[in-house]
């Protein structure tokens, strides 16, 4: 045990630099590949908490068009065995609501008429406020964390509602959390009301009153069940809105499955790389020590012995750079889960972040495969023969082709001298130049993929038609229908010289009925136009727009659901009237998971525009005709240019990617500069005496260090181009797949191409500075000494 104690020691003292490279290695892939599993679980955990506490909804009925007695609906799901449903909860839509001085964009409310607390599945949780939820008092709202928290809200602050006749006024009395309405990206908040100030305030409105019924089931994959009793009893399909636990919960989890899956993917890439390290050290190691491990055979030390100085070696090595490593892996998972899921934050209940089990069962996993891939490499020592290994210092064969005479340097006399140098520095060190290159790949792929990333989602409104939004210039929010002269205002736009068209666009609920009847309707959700689909701007995937009242475009996941395909019909219950349609398209949108259609206005019984669409001549007068609408109809409608409602919804998805992208960057930057420096160190070390030969025919050490730096500068701009093609169309394609079940088919990327090729650029610059760096040595020896040193 001493013997193999004192090997171990050695090999670690003798390679410093190598074995402080690949134990940085090991800790950087355990510290992605931990911090990406923290961050999946995690999120998983606290939404279940959350949806445990919250006794949350499985589906949700939303009754907006009075098709159906509302009361029947509530009384047949509470009489249900397996199923807890809500009290029957009305609700007023309402647009417009001012805080601090400033009205809010994008913005639909639901003001809810708030039963006492609980009242029996998805109830608001506590944020901010009392501990304990009962209704609002008087004059006082609850607001959802999802506007709270991206506005700056607090307790006691006023929020003025401008949608009635006259501008209403509340205070914050509480801020809750709201699972079904108050995800991340969504434009819908509902704002809970005390009951006097609801029949008050909403009393008034002419809008017909609107009701909720959550479901919660104690088997939900026996909701299907439940929802063809329910049909049978009713009579016929389910005319009115359904909302399924995925849609209720998708967008808490997408940011952090990115985030996951590009943290994840590169660890594993990292941890190959430390793996392939291991091998090539180890290999160098056996050769470079091939006459003592003969002798130490031949004095009766097995191979078995020797394979365990290795693990020992690797082993304490693997140990020592997890500690950190792990430690690390929870700080940085809980900077991107505190970010992520802030909407889930409260007072009383953080997010808190469960790493120790995934830091443990990384760990193991680490240690396990790096002692594999040891015993894997350190087998060669069973091949080497003991007579050979004293004699030659390496196998017989080995010695026979190392003295074999070639003519392949040949080609290499017509270069100049640097220029061999550089060359030999790469090929004279392959397995370092291989992982060179595989870094400097990686690196680029990373910073191009990241920076394509975050400016396709920073600047979406350049492709806002692909991710499944409109492309008009400005858009008019309807704030208050009653108070709006919708002829009046078209006349006044349409006259407009700046003005090319005006479209509106509405919403409607179709149900689809199987066609052999032995599964449950679903509803779908219409986006219903008057006017032009194409003049708005909305794009199809394939296929065209609807243009006749028989036509319909479908969302991608709708079309899958009913392995649909251009040219085939459905069947569509729209207002409780069947109408068989003809798919001309499919398109894809991000804001609900490509669960929707499309239809013309033609058929719906009358259009309630919530929005108008304006495209300009010239994009440039946006500013002036949005300012020019708001002053002659607000507070009736709301004038924004398309960019404004865009960034409400995605600025903060582009900063929650800003981080984990930005703190990936840096430390590939960085262990880049360190494997070149490392990597170059060792071969010119191994290399000074050839290097003495040229110093004595006249090369300065200055010469020598840039006809070496400029080898590997030449080998790192190959590994930049191949990463650069990697990060461009390798990357996105493993993470299209991703988005797939997210109704995101084709990414709409958007590139950056001086900050991408900026990026790209340090990064070569820093791998050469490793380069030069190592090569110092050189200008502190006397290189002409060295050629009569034996």
């Amino acid at each position: 045990m001493r013997a193999i104690l004192t090997l171990c020691w050695g090999n670690i003292r003798k390679r410093k630099l190598q074995n402080a490279l690949i134990a940085l290695l090991i800790a950087l892939s355990a510290l992605l590949v931990s911090t990406a599993f923290t961050v999946l679980m995690n999120t998983e955990n606290v939404f279940e908490e959350r949806h445990t506490a919250a006794q949350g909804a499985h589906e949700i009925i939303n009754m907006t068009r009075g098709l159906h007695d509302e009361r029947m609906v509530a009384d047949w799901w509470s009489t249900q065995e397996g199923v807890t449903a809500s009290s029957l909860i009305p609700y007023k839509p309402w647009t417009g609501l001012v805080y601090n001085g400033e009205e809010l964009p994008n913005l639909y409310l639901y003001m809810i008429d708030t039963p006492p607390m609980p009242h029996g599945v998805n109830h608001p949780l506590p944020g901010a406020g009392p501990s304990q939820l009962t209704v609002p008092e008087a004059g006082t709202v609850w607001v959802p964390t999802s506007l709270a928290y991206k506005y700056g809200m607090e307790i006691g602050d006023e929020l003025v509602f401008t949608a009635g006749a006259a501008p209403v006024q509340f205070t914050i009395g509480a801020i809750v959390i709201d699972l079904s309405h108050g995800g991340p990206f969504t434009t819908t908040a509902r704002i809970w009301m005390n009951e006097a100030d609801y029949l008050s305030t909403m009393g008034g409105l002419s809008t017909p009153e609107q009701y909720l019924v959550s479901l919660r089931y104690a088997h939900p994959e026996q909701s299907g069940d439940y929802w063809q009793r329910f049909e049978q009893a009713l009579g016929s399909p389910f005319l009115e809105e359904r909302v399924s636990f995925a849609e209720l919960s998708a967008f808490y989890f997408i940011m952090n499955k990115v985030i996951g899956f590009v943290m994840s993917f590169l660890g594993l890439v990292m941890i190959a790389v430390a793996l392939l390290t291991i091998g090539f050290t180890i290999t160098d190691t056996i050769l470079s020590n091939y006459r003592t491990i003969g002798i130490l055979k031949s004095i009766g030390m097995t191979s078995e012995r020797i394979i365990v100085t290795y693990m020992l070696q690797y082993g304490l090595m693997t140990v020592i750079a997890l500690i950190p490593a792990l430690i690390g892996s929870r700080l940085l998972s809980d900077i991107i889960i505190q970010n992520s899921l802030s909407f889930l934050k409260s007072e009383a209940a953080p997010v808190s972040v469960q790493a120790l089990g995934v830091a443990i069962w990384t760990g193991i996993g680490m240690l396990i495969i790096i002692l594999l891939c040891v015993i894997l490499y350190a087998a060669k020592t069973r091949h080497i023969e003991p007579i050979q290994a004293i004699r030659y210092g390496m196998s017989e064969s080995s010695h026979t082709h190392a003295h074999r005479h070639g003519t392949g340097t040949r080609l290499l006399d017509r270069w100049s001298v640097p220029a061999v140098i550089g060359w030999k520095h790469v090929t004279g060190n392959k397995k370092g130049a291989a992982l060179i290159f595989l870094l400097m790949s990686i690196t680029a792929a990373v910073l191009v993929f990241g920076t394509l990333l975050v400016t396709s989602v920073y600047r979406i409104s350049e492709t806002s038609a692909q991710w499944g939004y409109d492309d008009a210039d400005i858009a008019i929010m309807v704030i208050n229908a009653d108070g709006m002269d919708r002829t009046e205002m078209q006349s006044y736009i349409e006259k407009d010289p700046r003005v090319l068209s005006l479209n509106w666009s509405g919403s409607a609920i179709g149900v689809v009925a199987q066609a052999d009847g032995t599964q449950p309707t679903f509803s779908l959700p219409l986006t219903v136009v008057e006017g032009s689909m194409d003049e708005m701007g909305l794009a199809s995937l394939s296929g065209r727009n609807p243009v006749l009242p028989n036509e319909i475009t479908i969302g991608v996941n709708i079309a899958r659901k009913l392995n649909k395909d251009i040219g085939d019909a459905v069947t569509i219950y729209i207002e409780g009237k069947p109408h068989q349609l003809l798919i001309t398209g499919t398109f894809q949108s991000i804001s609900n998971m490509s669960n929707i259609a499309r239809i013309t206005s033609d058929l719906v019984g009358e259009i309630n525009p919530d929005a108008g669409f304006v495209q300009l001549r010239n994009q440039a007068d946006s500013d002036e005709f949005v300012r020019q609408l708001n002053q002659r109809y607000s507070p009736v409608i709301q004038a924004l240019k398309q960019e404004v409602l865009l960034d409400s919804v995605f600025k903060e998805a582009a900063a929650v990617l800003l981080i984990p992208m930005s703190m990936l960057a840096l430390l590939f930057l960085a262990v880049t500069c360190l494997i070149v420096y490392s990597t170059c160190r060792l071969h010119i070390r191994k290399e000074t005496k050839t290097y003495g030969i040229y110093a004595s025919l006249g090369l300065t050490a200055s010469d020598i260090r840039r006809a070496l730096t400029s080898g590997i500068a030449g080998l790192a701009a190959l590994g930049t181009l191949v990463g650069i093609v990697c990060g461009i169309y390798a990357l996105p394609a493993v993470l299209r797949g991703l988005l797939s079940a997210y109704g995101i088919v084709k990414l709409p990327l958007v590139m950056e191409w001086p900050l991408a090729i900026g990026l790209t650029l340090i990064a070569l610059a820093i791998a050469v500075s490793g380069c030069w760096l190592a090569s110092r040595a050189l200008d502190r020896t006397s290189l002409r000494v060295l050629v009569t040193d034996s």
